[in-house]
Order: C-alpha cells, then structure tokens, then sequence
C-alpha cells in the first residue's frame, strides 16, 4: 500500500498529524508534507484546520472511504500469495452462536472452503454458553460468540459488529411510525431468545444501564432460535429484538420492519474465542481468513 496513503488513513483515523505520526514513528512535518502532496495530486483540500481540531472534508471522506477498500485488497492479495506457498491439510472444528451460523459464516466458510480444499470443517450450532463448555471439553477448536462473555482460560478477538434491533411485522401499527419510546416499549407483548443467549445477554446488559430488567416487559414468548421468532412475529403483533444481520432478506421482501426507540442503540461484536495459548496453525489461517473478508 501507497505509504502516503497510509499516512493519510492514519490521520483521518486519528484526526491528528500529531498521533499520526507518533504511531507511524515519523515526523509531524513528514506527515504534513505527504498530505499535502495529496492535496496538490488531487487539487483539493483533504482536512479542514479548526484551531487544534481537523476534521475532514467532503473530499477527504470519500479519499478515506477508497483507502479503506484499497488497505482491504492489499490485505487480501497478500493473504492469497502467502497462501500459496503453504499445504494446509486437517481439520478444523467451529462452534458457532445462531446468528452467526445461520447468516454471517456459510458464505465466508463457502469461501474458504474454495481456497483451502484439503481442509475438512464441520461446524456446530450452539448459544454462548454451548460453545464455552465445547471448547473445554476439547469438542471443538474454535468458537466464535456474541455477548459480554470474558472467562480468564479464553482468548477473546473481535470478529464483527452488529446491531440489535427491534423488529415488527410490516403491518403492524408501529411499522407507521417507525419510533416508540422505551416506556411505551413495556405495554408491547414481547418475544426473546433462551437463557444462556448471548444476543439476551447483551440486550440485558444495555438494559441494566437504563436501570431496567426483563421483569419490566410483557415478556409473551421465549424461543430458541432467531428463525423460530421472525416466524412468531411474521404471524402476530408482538415485537422482537434481533441481530441486523438476520433479517436483510426480510427487509428487502418488505416482510419485517425496524421500530427506532428514543435513546435506545444495542451495539455489539461478535468475537473469536479459543483456549489461551492452544491456537493452531488452521484455527490461526481461519481467523486470518475471516479477518479479511469479512463484511
């Protein structure tokens, strides 16, 4: 990757030439000098100058936007070349949250499978809780989770964010408004995954923080799947809380619609987890993988 272009992404990450170049071990005018050569290529300016503050323009966000794509397909051919020299044969056994099973791994594990043919992968589905006690039973080499999740004998890496949102069928009332209040949210019969979810853990944890519980819901149902739910809801008047990558095609099919709460946002990552000190070899080529092509 262009070293300009990595001085620039570091600025606009930091939105500093004084951080920039601390962590780039270089000099404030050596990076000011490769902005501005930037600036002069394309004949406009990259960041505005605001007292102490910068803060990038119209132009430069749509730069930033182009060197994230370029930083992604240098990484990626770099990973294929290296992966070229190597012969990776096994197995490697994943344990994996609903959500991620069912929407996020299949086309990146499709992918995956198509580089590395000699390599046999069998995943099993299971909530937090699950995979935990998989990975210390020996049952599997990898597990990828989501909720807050930190016992002291895993490592934990971050895989991918996510969204939870509150979804209603497309008739429903709500649907018109597209908002509810957190209060008004209490009255609404309520659908939640199974205890040990990590997608209820998280819902949880951001409630605890409004100085709330479950116990101050019209909980109407439990199930133990995300499809089981959008099936309930797609057939009844009740809500749901579910990650955003389990319903795209529903929104594209006009089927389920998102309902804002005021001052409500449950953001989350997914995470790679594994056995402190037992990553191996394909465990490590697997995360590596994902890392680069993922969403």
């Amino acid at each position: 990757m262009d070293f300009r272009l990595k001085v620039f992404r570091k600025v606009a990450d930091k939105l500093s030439f004084t951080k920039a170049a601390e962590e780039l071990f270089i000099t404030q005018p050596a990076v000011t000098k490769h902005i501005n050569a930037i600036e002069e290529e394309f004949n406009t300016k990259l960041f505005n100058r605001k007292g102490n503050r910068i803060e990038l323009t119209n132009a430069g966000s749509i730069l930033l936007r182009y060197a994230k794509k370029i930083e992604n397909l240098y990484s990626q051919m770099d990973f294929e070349i290296s992966a070229l020299n190597q012969k990776h044969k096994g197995e490697l056994h994943i344990g994996a949250s609903t959500t991620l099973t069912q929407y996020v791994l299949p086309r990146l594990m499709a992918k995956f499978k198509l580089k590395f043919d000699d390599l046999s992968i069998s995943v099993i589905n299971g909530n937090t809780e699950q995979i935990e006690n998989a990975l210390r039973k020996n049952e599997i080499d990898l597990g990828i989770i989501e909720g807050f999740s930190k016992q002291r004998e895993f490592h934990y890496l971050k895989f991918l964010k996510d969204e939870i949102v509150l979804v209603a069928k497309r008739e429903h009332a709500l649907s018109k408004t597209g908002e509810i209040s957190l209060r008004e949210l209490q009255k609404q019969a309520l659908i939640l995954r199974e205890e040990g979810s990590g997608t209820l853990q998280v819902i949880s944890h951001y409630l605890k923080s409004k100085k709330l519980s479950f116990n101050n819901f019209n909980i109407e149902m439990r199930f133990g799947n995300t499809e089981g739910i959008k099936s309930y809801i797609l057939n009844s008047n009740a809500l749901a809380f579910i990650s955003i990558h389990s319903i795209y095609d529903e929104l594209k099919r006009n089927e389920l619609s998102i309902i804002d709460i005021k001052d409500f946002e449950i953001l989350r990552d997914f995470n790679f987890i594994f056995p402190e000190g037992q990553k191996n070899s394909i465990v490590d080529l697997f995360i590596q993988f994902c890392l680069r092509y993922n969403f």
